[in-house]
């Protein structure tokens, strides 16, 4: 599978001999609210293959056909302790970890596997660009008042972008699931 993102080359100096090496972009670390109200950072993230997306509860466009879609991901992961799904809001004014909760208490979802996360505008709309290069916005014209593109951004357990998936799409998901497969098989050897 590919590794997604920038990259970069590194040049050390190991015994005399000159190494090259790349350096994959990687997810920084961070630090939000669940839907409990209690402090997630990326070490909760940290060694497992995660799925991240970007909703809004009130969304009346594409986030209810994601997060259907995105339960089946849960449901087939559901108690696998090497897989999580970071759901981050991008309605930092109404998305209260209150209303995250009574949202993932509508889907069915249980404790924190998936997490439903909340955080400052900037660095939720930073994360998303900088970090899972995707688009993110307020727009008072569009449908519930903010854009955005409706990926499942997979991330193996060094944090590094492993594929992006139309979350609108059955067969995307389907696909992603089996690379997330394979990312489990390849933890495992």
């Amino acid at each position: 599978m590919p590794i997604l993102g920038n990259r970069e080359a590194v040049t050390k100096i190991v015994d005399g001999k000159s190494y090259t090496d790349t350096v994959y972009q990687t997810i920084p670390s961070f630090r939000f609210i669940n839907q409990d109200g209690k402090v997630v950072t990326g070490k909760d993230f940290k060694g497992k293959i995660y799925v991240a997306d970007f909703f809004f509860t009130s969304c009346p466009s594409i986030c209810p056909v994601m997060h259907r879609n995105m339960l089946k991901l849960y449901d087939k992961y559901k108690g696998n302790d090497q897989v999580k799904i970071a759901s981050h809001t991008i309605d930092y004014k109404t998305d209260t970890p209150e209303k995250l909760k009574a949202y993932a208490t509508k889907l069915g979802v249980e404790g924190t596997q998936w997490e439903f996360l909340r955080g400052s505008r900037d660095s939720v709309y930073t994360l998303a660009e900088k970090s899972y290069l995707v688009a993110v916005n307020e727009d008072k014209n569009a449908p519930g008042g903010f854009v955005h593109q409706g990926w499942f951004i997979l991330v193996d357990g060094k944090g590094r972008l492993r594929g992006a998936y139309d979350g609108t799409q059955e067969d995307q998901v389907s696909t992603l699931m089996d690379d997330m497969d394979i990312l489990l098989k390849e933890k495992d050897e």
